[in-house]
């Protein structure tokens, strides 16, 4: 029974040795900065950053990153602009047209309203499109594929649907747009169109701008559809910074291409297309909120689709603002949101960036005052984000042997609105951040952030046991980052522990990637009086100030360890669940269950094919990784309790050592037929996009059925995790040696 106290006292203690908490001096300075974030400002940085159309190549893009630069400047700050030559296609040529049933040609343009000033700058914005498009010029019958994921062909396919010399057309949601352009080129469709039912959202939800704060009926959602699950970034310079006399690739060798060509509606311009459609009625669950019955077709809706675009390299601005370390200046903290937007881009990425420069003036006020950060602190505001994280990977991939070196966290905000406190990341950040979270004031309750979004999880808890679980847990569970902004190519390529921030949840967002993401629409639905992004700026700021004042860096191994343990057990289901299901399903197909179809007219379902029963899968490496680093996790924590009991000076390059661990969950070749991606615990999936894939060699094995492939991925996952073990194991005599 004392050795159980003795380990739950250190555990106990050990939340505040390992979070670092700072001394009186510290807590001084940052009771000091939390009062600076001013509402105005935030405000007053919006309104001019918002003014015009920002996107990658344009002339108020390239303004903007020079005016950031000199606020950086005038705040007293080291600061450059970091330029790279990428390629960028931008729209030549657009049509959808329905020619059969009846004639139909699709505006393929947003109109302004008459209330919001800016959306009517048309000579400036970009059209509605989906950059890294192939072009082509198409014809055929249409095909309505729900949501455009595999499952969804699946299901075609049981129905005697083919997509085969069609072109689809398909909802946003459900996966990253860049998916369904794939997977539809996959079934040997030759063209696809993605729109915005009103069921995700436009008047479903609420109402439209410019009454309410979602999507109107002509409203389009621009994207990048670049492969990015292969590679992000440049295109033409894949692991290598575009430097001007960087090495490229030829168009034609580049694999992150659209197949096929691709086009994004607004639902008044697919009502028509999916009104025509005959065919089987779409399952209930894949109807959208138009005022129609929804049909799968083909036909006797035939389109024809043309894309063709200007490809041509363009320069774009990072702006890079540096805070040199008083004691670690080869010790990094890296601060960052991108600048460049589709149009105007008041709530992505604005929000996130005013929040990101009044946190940098507060800091400055702040040196001025007497304050040294013992780490150098640099603060980025990255350019051409929306193409493809292209600004953030590029000046990653540029720097990054230095990074690899130096690099202890990175922290990236993108939008960012009224609402709760949002938190991904790294899981041996998850302490760390959550103790930020409980010294935020939320600006509306005067709860902490951390408590109200402890209320909203409660409120929303599924069953008993989930909602004891959050009231006796210390910390709230943070997600797990997959890809979608500029945290990817820090964690994913490199091994740099990540965090990513934002408010979200109270109103609604219908305005994402439109002309209607303007200044107007955010001051009056997206945060009115900036208090929110004051919050943004507190919470980053405060979490920048605790990691570069640290005496040792503060990363908690214990929560890390119990989340990948959850991991395992989450594969381990997914394998049974799916073997049961595929027995199932074989077993009533020899039961004669199933009608197969003879007419491929025929309204019913068809026989599923009858598949392989998955073997058992030796999940005994995962499982003994596990156990070794829960001890080797709670070892650190025991170690480093005992160490700073001990009054011993710190060991010289322990922060040096520390650092680096998150580089050992990522390996040189990378994931299965993508290089790029390193790290082993978080990826974004291969069929998702943005959706994370944790674990995903085993995860993505089993999901893809390549059954003789498990066993091996178990082994290499295993294999990475006893190598990050062993490391925290070193650190851990260090700290031993250090009492002696």
């Amino acid at each position: 029974m004392k050795k159980l106290f003795y380990v739950f006292a250190v555990f106990t203690l050990s939340i505040n040795f390992v979070l670092g908490q700072n001394a009186p001096e510290d807590k001084k300075w940052e009771e000091q900065f939390k009062s600076i974030p001013d509402p105005v400002n935030l405000r007053a940085y919006m309104e001019r950053l918002t003014a015009r159309p920002h996107h990658l190549g344009s002339a108020y893009d390239k303004d903007n990153a020079e005016w950031i630069l000199a606020q950086f400047k005038a705040w007293g700050l080291d600061a450059e602009i970091e330029k790279f030559e990428v390629l960028f296609p931008s729209p030549k040529e657009r049509l959808v047209e329905m020619i059969e049933p009846v004639q139909f040609t699709a505006k393929l343009k947003e109109p302004k309203v008459a209330e919001d000033p800016t959306s009517s700058q048309f000579d400036e914005q970009l059209p509605t499109y989906n950059a890294y498009s192939a072009d082509g010029d198409v014809t055929g019958e249409l095909v309505f594929v729900n949501y455009g994921i595999p499952a969804d062909y699946d299901y075609l396919e049981r129905r005697g649907i083919s997509v085969k010399g069609k072109i689809v057309i398909a909802k946003y949601g459900g996966s990253w747009r860049g998916i369904k352009p794939k997977v539809a080129a996959e079934h040997g469709a030759i063209g696809c169109l993605i729109y915005s039912d009103p069921q995700g959202d436009g008047y479903f939800q609420g109402d439209e701008y410019p009454g309410g704060p979602w999507r109107t009926a002509d409203g389009v959602q621009r994207g990048s559809v670049m492969d990015m699950p292969l590679y992000p970034g440049d295109p033409l310079t894949p692991g290598v910074g575009a430097t001007k006399n960087a090495k490229r690739l030829k168009r034609e060798d580049v694999e992150v291409f659209t197949k096929i060509p691709v086009l994004p509606l607004s639902h008044a311009d697919a009502q028509p297309l999916l009104a025509a459609l005959a065919g089987p009625v779409a399952p209930h669950k894949w109807s959208g909120n138009l005022p129609m019955t929804y049909h799968l077709g083909p036909g006797p809706t035939k389109v024809r689709l043309k894309v063709a675009a200007n490809w041509e390299m363009k320069t774009i601005y990072n702006v890079i603002a540096k805070i040199p370390g008083s004691e670690f200046p080869d010790e990094w903290i890296i601060r960052g949101n991108h600048h460049d937007a589709w149009v105007n881009g008041a709530a992505d990425p604005i929000s996130g960036l005013v929040a990101l420069m009044e946190e940098a003036r507060g800091l400055s006020e702040l040196l001025k005052q007497g304050w040294k950060p013992k780490r150098t602190l640099i603060y980025c505001a990255w350019d051409a984000e929306e193409q493809g994280l292209i600004g953030s990977t590029e000046w990653v991939e540029t720097h990054a042997a230095e990074l690899k070196q130096k690099a202890a966290l990175y922290i990236n905000t993108d939008a960012s609105l009224r609402g709760y406190i949002d938190f991904g990341g790294s899981h041996t950040l998850e302490k760390f951040i959550n103790a930020v979270a409980k010294d935020i004031e939320d600006p509306e309750t005067g709860l902490t952030v951390w408590k109200r979004r402890q209320l909203l999880e409660i409120a929303e808890a599924q069953g008993a046991k989930q909602l004891g679980e959050l009231r006796q847990k210390p910390e709230l569970k943070i997600a797990a980052l997959g890809s979608g902004s500029d945290y990817t190519a820090f964690l994913d390529h490199l091994g740099i522990a990540s965090l990513n921030l934002g408010y979200f949840g109270e109103g609604g967002y219908g305005v994402y990637h439109s002309i209607y993401d303007s200044f107007h629409w955010y001051t009056n639905f997206g945060d009115p009086d900036f208090i929110y992004c004051k919050a943004l700026a507190q919470t980053a700021g405060l979490a920048v100030m605790r990691f570069a004042t640290a005496d040792i860096l503060p990363y908690d191994f214990t929560n890390f360890s119990s989340t990948i343990s959850t991991y395992v057990d989450e594969l381990k289901k997914l394998a049974t669940d799916m073997r049961e299901k595929i027995s199932e399903t074989n077993q009533q197909i020899e039961d004669g269950v199933f009608a197969a179809i003879a007419d491929p007219k025929d309204y019913a379902l068809a026989a599923p094919k009858r598949e392989i029963v998955p073997p058992f899968f030796n999940f005994a490496p995962l499982e003994n990784a596990v156990d070794a680093l829960q001890r080797s996790a709670n070892d650190y924590t025991e170690k480093l309790t005992a160490f700073r009991e001990s009054g011993q000076a710190i060991p010289v390059d322990l922060n040096k050592k520390l650092l680096q661990n998150e580089r050992k969950l990522t390996h040189e070749e990378g994931l299965p037929d993508r290089q790029w991606f390193k790290h082993h615990i978080y990826a974004p999936g291969f069929y998702t996009g943005y959706g994370v894939k944790t674990l995903p060699r085993v995860r993505e094995a089993i999901e893809q059925k390549k059954w003789d492939t498990v066993d091996q991925q178990i082994e290499k996952t295993a294999a990475v995790i006893n190598g990050f073990s062993d490391y925290i194991g070193s650190i851990s005599q260090e700290l031993e040696k250090g009492q002696e």
